[in-house]
């Protein structure tokens, strides 16, 4: 991405970043999966490689290092114009910060951190690196959910870091909240209560746009992975929620033209 992208609004999920233990492995199967190329970035954390879909950047992945707790999944990076007052806030407001802020070379500066429920998110200030282009193509990122108990629990904490402006799903049986910025939606919060996975608890999920949900969730499994949610109808579109060998979780979707 050119310095002459747009910046990102403060708060917007501008890229997704998966750490592992097998770089080689997990590379051969999103490459399948999307058709993914790559190429190295940023190695203040450890060998990390950045994924492109036609020559622009789309999600990077590392290697998991042994000495640091950092979560085998997709986990989302939130703009910002100033890692280290976000980081700051972050911690005025409940949450705890894991990693940073550090300088990624020349990318720019980033932090990783929990919210006080425990979902790990990224934050991201954008210097040479400002994020993900190519959105909405079939391969790309394309919507980010935090998957929580309960939506009043967090919802605060993340309108006094970033400054959302919240929109609920008024349903008596459905707690939601979409995270606006500038008037349009870029975060998803879903309070699912007891249903909260006990071995993963609150967690952030990134949809992959995809051209045909059921062909990828078949795909997936001829690639090792695993389909834990079948295709079926959503809010979103057509979706399956799976994971990769490594069982690191995600969701596909085909979105509504």
């Amino acid at each position: 991405m050119t310095e002459s992208a747009a910046r990102h609004t403060p708060g917007t999920p501008c890229w997704v970043s998966l750490m592992v233990h097998g770089m080689a492995a997990t590379q051969d199967f999103y490459g399948a999966l999307f058709g993914w190329e790559f190429r190295p970035g940023p190695q203040q954390l450890g060998p990390y490689v950045r994924a492109l879909l036609d020559g622009q950047e789309v999600a990077g992945i590392g290697q998991l290092p042994p000495d640091r707790h950092l979560p085998n999944a997709w986990t989302p990076y939130l703009a910002t114009d100033d890692a280290d007052a976000t980081v700051d806030t972050i911690r005025c407001c409940g949450g705890t910060v894991a990693v940073g802020p550090l300088d990624a070379a020349e990318a720019g500066r980033m932090a990783i951190a929990s919210d006080p429920a425990g979902a790990v998110f990224g934050v991201w200030q954008a210097t040479e690196h400002l994020g993900i282009s190519g959105k909405g193509l079939p391969g790309t990122p394309v919507w980010n959910e935090l998957v929580t108990r309960d939506t009043a629990s967090v919802g605060k904490f993340y309108e006094s870091v970033f400054h959302y402006a919240e929109e609920a799903v008024v349903s008596a049986d459905f707690d939601y909240l979409t995270l606006h910025l500038d008037g349009r939606p870029v975060a998803g919060i879903h309070g699912v209560g007891q249903s909260l996975p006990r071995d993963r608890g609150a967690h952030w999920m990134t949809y992959f746009e995809v051209e045909d949900v059921d062909e990828t969730a078949a795909r997936i499994v001829e690639l090792g992975g695993h389909v834990l949610r079948q295709p079926t109808e959503g809010g979103h579109g057509r979706m399956a929620t799976v994971a990769d060998p490594e069982g690191a979780v995600f969701t596909v979707v085909h979105s509504p033209a």
